[in-house]
């Protein structure tokens, strides 16, 4: 079964560390500031940062309650802020982001779950 929390952890973490380097764009940025985000030219880049910080940690099994909590507050602004289905008017797209708003409640029950257990075996902590 240590081999199955491992898989987990790998799948898990390779959302956040695929789409990360997606925050240093000018594209991202520019997405982020039309959909109302404060100071989008520091905010996505410190979100690119601490998904990926938060991610590698979950992955190596190093610090991973601290690295749960770091995509808890990764996810929870973006979640609100950038899926906000409630606010478009078009279906079509409303129903896209209320997937990907749903996509995230699910990733931010699996941060929480790993913020209280942590990382379980063959993890860096476990060594």
């Amino acid at each position: 079964m240590k081999y199955v929390v491992l898989a987990g952890r790998i799948l898990y973490s390779a959302i956040f560390l695929i789409s990360a380097p997606g925050h240093f764009t000018e594209k991202m940025i520019l997405f982020a500031a039309g959909k109302g985000v404060p100071m989008a030219h520091l905010a996505v880049p410190l979100a690119g940062v601490i998904s990926f910080l938060g991610a590698l940690s979950v992955l190596l099994g190093y610090k991973a309650k601290v690295g749960a909590w770091l995509l808890v507050i990764f996810l929870v602004p973006v979640t609100l802020m950038i899926h906000n289905f409630w606010a478009i008017s078009d279906p079509v797209q409303a129903q896209m982001q209320y997937i990907n708003f749903m996509k995230n409640i699910s990733m931010l029950g699996a941060a929480l779950m790993i913020a209280h257990f942590g990382s379980g075996p063959l993890s860096v902590d476990r060594s």
